[in-house]
């Protein structure tokens, strides 16, 4: 009975992303294009190699689960998908079955340039250096970050953040001597890198200290359209990877970055290359998965990653999305999760940001946040995937302290946060120093 409620349960689902006409439900004819699924196969892939050979898919890849069932096929071409699916679950060893979704990309306001993106004095910053306007920006007093490094010595070392994005350029000054080895899943290639999706004819060599001022007003990508390009074109390639990379570092250090591309430039991306990387992860140490995207579409393999990403000592930090409402993303909404949204700089709500369905953990500041960008420059971004790594960052700092740490742990530690009032976001905002004092009084440190 389980089995058929599912069944009957995604044909429907199914039914409704493919729309095929009445008299076309009943046929194998029409005209339909192949359709990616993700699909676990209790028997492997042997199992599946025999069930698609049978049925005329493809085996893709596989996405790298610990129990090896987990694989990405693609259905036959003028085939009928839902009558595919219906056909495939009732195959020997096939346990479930959904689509290997698209993830969209969500807009967010954004404000002119702050001041502070061009005060270029050069600082040293535990090892590097960087500018001014980088570590004393508004959001760092807000969430009282240096405070916790000066007064506990916690700067995240001995933890490793992988940062689920659009890849991190490897030859940042400021990230390169933090990067451990990566991975691109968009071309199944070693490295992660964000320059992977540049050529010589896009961009030109830049002035390593010019700002990069970012805006709405150009390309989406993951959760806001404020974050990808420039007013040129030479930047008119990159994500967001390496900023979010820099927002983490600006918390935690001397925090190692594991750089996972598991979407394009454009945002663009699937559901299987974000499950590859969250497995992949797991599988090379990684304490805290950073995750600036969101699907719009629950996900039973994505639950199933997260749990094992949890069960496996990892802690799990997602954006909230910036649709401006109650509304449930995902992995954000998942229950181990820690979900963030966004804040002004002046501890009100931002705009932009969701506010959860089942409500947020927490909210940390999201607006016109400096950080790393390709080339050695510096840009400013608004939404929640600038709030996110703010809170990765701190899960570093408490994985630094003690890596037995665990979600739960964390999500205790972390609800020590500065009040605010907006009921909303939790009433909760941010406070490093408070969830590392945390989770230091937890262990007996102080």
């Amino acid at each position: 009975m389980k089995r058929l409620t599912w069944l009957l349960a995604l044909v429907f689902a199914v039914g409704l992303i493919s729309s095929p006409a009445p008299a076309q439900l009943l046929s194998l004819g029409g005209s339909y294009s192949s359709t990616r699924l993700i699909v676990r196969d209790t028997l492997g892939l042997s199992g599946l190699n025999l069930t698609c050979l049978v049925l005329g898919c493809q085996v893709k890849q596989s996405i790298g689960d610990p129990s090896g069932q987990l694989f990405v096929i693609t259905t036959p071409s003028l085939l009928n998908p839902v009558l595919f699916i219906a056909k495939l679950l009732l195959q020997p060893g096939i346990s479930a079955v959904e689509i290997d979704q698209s993830v969209g990309t969500q807009a967010a306001s954004a404000g002119s340039a702050p001041s502070y993106l061009s005060d270029r004095t050069a600082v040293s910053y535990y090892g590097s250096t960087v500018w001014e306007g980088y570590v004393t920006q508004p959001a760092v007093q807000l969430i009282r970050s240096d405070a916790a490094h000066s007064v506990y010595n916690a700067t995240g070392a001995g933890a490793t953040v992988a940062v689920i994005d659009t890849g991190v350029d490897p030859d940042n000054p400021v990230l390169k001597p933090l990067l451990v080895s990566g991975y691109d899943f968009t071309r199944n290639s070693n490295g992660g890198s964000e320059k992977a999706d540049v050529s010589q004819s896009t961009v030109a060599v830049l002035d390593n200290a010019q700002a990069a001022v970012v805006n709405q007003s150009t390309v989406a990508v993951l959760d806001q359209s404020t974050v990808a390009v420039l007013d040129t074109n030479n930047y008119a390639a990159f994500g967001h990877g390496t900023m979010t990379a820099g927002v983490v570092h600006l918390v935690a250090p001397r925090a190692k970055i594991m750089p996972l591309k598991a979407f394009k430039a454009d945002g663009s991306g699937y559901a299987s290359d974000v499950l590859r990387a969250i497995y992949y992860a797991v599988k090379n140490g990684a304490d805290v998965l950073s995750m600036s995207f969101d699907f719009t579409t629950y996900s039973p393999e994505l639950k199933n990653a997260i749990n094992y990403a949890n069960n496996n000592g990892a802690i799990c930090v997602a954006s909230a999305g910036n649709d401006g409402r109650q509304v449930s993303v995902y992995p954000a909404a998942l229950a181990n999760v820690i979900d963030v949204a966004s804040t002004t700089n002046q501890d009100t709500q931002s705009s932009f940001t969701n506010y959860g369905a089942p409500p947020v953990w927490l909210a940390a500041p999201g607006e016109a946040i400096m950080t790393t960008y390709p080339w050695g420059s510096y840009a400013a971004g608004w939404g929640t995937s600038f709030s996110a790594p703010l809170v990765s960052g701190t899960a570093a700092l408490l994985a630094g302290i003690n890596s037995n740490i665990t979600q739960s742990q964390a999500a205790n530690a972390l609800s020590y946060s500065q009040p605010i009032s907006v009921p909303s976001l939790n009433n909760s905002r941010l406070d490093v120093y408070k969830a590392v004092q945390s989770w230091r009084n937890s262990l007996g440190l102080n």
